[in-house]
């Protein structure tokens, strides 16, 4: 008997993207497994129904239950409360789930016996590379800043030489250097721009300078556990801030990229360095949703504070749908991968370091420690 996965259409505002492309869906046709997509969950994504049917899954009606006899779910943003009730008993729910900001839903997959699976907790491992949700659309993210910063900068990024005149290449500051860092850092290099980039990490300099970058650098080593930055000292943060001040007031642009995961996001660009900054500069923050890297920052809002453009923007891997479904859908495949036995089954005991590491609930309990302690204990 088929293992049985279903895709239903994401409901979350802003949420264009799709878990499952037809291209992954024929290749888990091919083994064995049965997909049933919700009709239109592609549509945003610009994957139609007819491809979806042509790949082999069972397109079901939309106001239907696609999630009627799943075996597994999948799923890009985290389910409402009332969604996670619906799901079935006993069920496997693959998405990302951000469960410090979505508790009441943690709990409801809990009480309905779901064993979630949260992609922000899997382990930074070469064995999780391919399933790296995280990083796979943190790159997305990363090339839609530089676009953005592009887009609302009053200058061109290149260098020209014109009859009018050489006319000289904006400078763009990229606070932070992991994936979406790197990815904004490359984009603005291909753009012609001049670019700078900081990150607390010294392992980051390397990548940076590669991309052909200059990387501002201090006597501080802030690498944490899985490749994370730690949080600095308070004596590490004021020469950071003074370093930073005299970067932020030379740049045209600047992408902030500084998260810390389960924590709010680190403060690296005060109201007082936006003051310094010159007309038309504009600030491209991808911690909006944490709180911000700026303090002028808000989530969701383009602001102008004295001829500074500040935006805060929310899911921006959803503004290129199509690309990040595939890299999604990918990451899910290789996820998939964990939970099918050879003889096509479901398994049983999640004792594989990716999977006890990802599991959020399951037996109606919160595994994941951090989170059951924010319910105090008990779902």
């Amino acid at each position: 008997m088929s293992i049985v996965v279903a895709v239903p259409k994401e409901t979350a505002p802003l949420e264009r993207r799709v878990a499952l492309v037809p291209e992954s869906v024929t290749r888990l046709r091919k083994a064995s497994v049965e997909v049933r997509v919700e009709s239109g969950a592609g549509s945003a994504a610009f994957f139609p129904d007819s491809a979806y049917a042509g790949a082999g899954a069972q397109v079901v009606p939309e106001g239907s239950s696609v999630l009627e006899g799943a075996q597994v779910v999948l799923k890009v943003a985290p389910p409402a409360p009332a969604e996670a009730a619906r799901l079935p008993r006993g069920s496997i729910l693959v998405s990302f789930m951000n469960p410090s900001r979505n508790l009441d839903s943690v709990r409801a997959l809990a009480r309905a016996q779901v064993s979630t699976f949260a992609l922000e907790l899997l382990p930074r491992i070469t064995r999780a590379q391919g399933m790296d949700a995280l990083s796979s659309q943190a790159t997305v993210a990363g090339y839609r800043a530089t676009l953005l910063g592009a887009e609302h900068c009053p200058k061109f990024f290149p260098m020209l030489t014109t009859a009018a005149g050489t006319i000289r290449p904006s400078r763009v500051l990229v606070l932070g250097a992991g994936v979406a860092g790197l990815m904004a850092i490359a984009t603005a290099k291909r753009l012609g721009a001049m670019v700078e980039a900081y990150d607390v990490r010294r392992a980051a300099g390397e990548q940076v300078r590669s991309l052909g970058a200059k990387f501002l650098e201090l006597s501080i080593n802030a690498e944490g556990q899985g490749g994370y930055a730690r949080e600095l000292t308070p004596e590490e943060k004021a020469q950071e801030q003074k370093m930073v001040s005299e970067a932020v007031a030379q740049a045209d642009v600047i992408i902030t990229t500084a998260n810390v995961p389960g924590r709010k996001a680190p403060r690296l660009v005060s109201k007082e360095m936006v003051a310094s900054l010159r007309p038309g500069a504009v600030i491209v923050d991808l911690a909006a949703e944490s709180g911000g890297n700026c303090e002028l920052t808000r989530a969701g809002e383009t602001v102008t504070v004295n001829g500074v453009t500040i935006l805060g923007p929310l899911n921006l891997p959803s503004q290129l749908p199509t690309h990040a479904s595939q890299m999604y859908s990918k990451n899910l495949e290789s996820f998939l991968a964990l939970l099918v036995t050879k003889e096509g089954t479901l398994v049983t005991q999640f004792s594989d370091e990716i999977l006890a590491a990802s599991l959020l609930t399951q037996g109606g309990e919160v595994r994941h420690g951090p989170t059951r302690e924010l319910l105090g204990g008990a779902p």
